[in-house]
């Protein structure tokens, strides 16, 4: 099982830089970021710095989307990157929440983002692709570059699309019934389209923070660190009970339930541990969709998700404890999955 730190780039990028050169050190293998370009800093000239102070951390967006950027800058980009430090970069993709709405714009389609994937995959390893009816190729890529796409999903239609089309799918919960009925719901869309399952990876996202112990006073603390989380999955939720309606077969009420007393949004303290439109998210949300208590129970989850077919945990670092839980993961955690 691999194991990835997700931030924000916020300023200093020289902390973002070095937190994950901490996570390389303690057997982290992903360094991911958040790319929102109104609300943080430019994803990618940090990732040349990560790349560049590290050895094998792979990096990328979780996740960018095809309306922020022209398709082609997008895979220029991720292919420069790889150029110059080999083929150390994964596209994660997705409809584009806060980077559309904070800049006025609806979040994209499936049907754009089912383009983008193949533009930007075709062209970040060199092969032709067709932009509206131009056809283009980077001439300077290399032979041998690479650039996997996993893309992000909740609902059936995005669910059944990632089985099809991506490399890799991203899970932003750590619910395992949910992680099972969505990591089944992609493996079956993979056979459905002849493709072998196993070529999926699958990414769950999702904050940990590690307790000293099992005390409510611990755990309380821990919960209300994550409880922001809850919040940002809230806002892919209420889009999908917008569309699907509020109990449909097609969605389970496991992940619907909880946003029924949700007010509003404001990005302004998106990801946030001190997020204040995060208050509906009740203690058994945070339980169930974060990894929160002392180390034993973080390995008791891992080890159920690795059962459920994931292949990478990306811990949500965006807490009052950012080094410390890179640290617990480095000496407890990692170790014990992956020997």
């Amino acid at each position: 099982m691999d194991f990835g730190l997700v931030l924000q780039t916020d300023p200093p990028a020289s902390r973002v830089v070095s937190l994950m050169k901490r996570a390389e050190r303690a057997g982290f293998r992903y360094g991911w970021t958040f790319d929102s370009a109104v609300l943080w800093q430019e994803p990618f000239v940090i990732y040349s710095q990560i790349l560049a102070n590290t050895q094998r951390l792979t990096v990328g967006p979780m996740v960018t989307n095809p309306g922020t950027r022209t398709w082609e800058v997008t895979a220029s980009t991720f292919a420069t990157l790889n150029d110059m430090f080999g083929n150390r970069t994964v596209c994660g993709i997705g409809r584009g929440d806060s980077a559309m709405r904070v800049a006025g714009r609806k979040p994209n389609t499936l049907a754009r983002i089912s383009e983008a994937m193949k533009v930007i995959r075709a062209l970040g390893r060199g092969d032709e692709a067709d932009l509206g009816g131009t056809k283009i190729r980077f001439p300077w890529v290399r032979e041998g570059a690479e650039l996997p796409v996993w893309m992000a999903a909740y609902g059936p239609k995005a669910l059944k699309m990632t089985g099809e089309e991506a490399d890799g799918f991203i899970l932003q919960l750590a619910d395992l019934y949910l992680t099972q009925y969505m990591v089944k719901a992609v493996k079956d869309a993979a056979v459905a389209a002849g493709r072998d399952p196993s070529e999926v990876t699958v990414c769950v996202a999702a904050p940990a923070y590690v307790t000293e112990d099992d005390s409510p006073e611990a755990l309380a603390h821990a919960r209300d660190q994550c409880r922001w989380f809850g919040g940002m999955v809230g806002n892919h939720v209420a889009d999908l009970v917008a569309k699907y309606g509020e109990h449909s077969a097609q969605i389970p009420e496991e992940l619907t339930d909880y946003i029924r007393t949700r007010q509003g949004y404001d990005y302004a303290h998106h990801g946030r541990s001190d997020n204040p439109d995060t208050r509906f998210v009740p203690d058994d949300i945070v339980d169930r969709f974060c990894v929160i208590g002392p180390v034993e129970k973080h390995i008791e989850k891992m080890e159920a998700l690795r059962a459920l077919g994931v292949d990478q945990f990306a811990l949500y670092d965006m807490h009052d404890a950012q080094e410390a839980t890179i640290d617990a993961y480095g000496t407890k955690v990692i170790p014990a999955l992956t020997t």
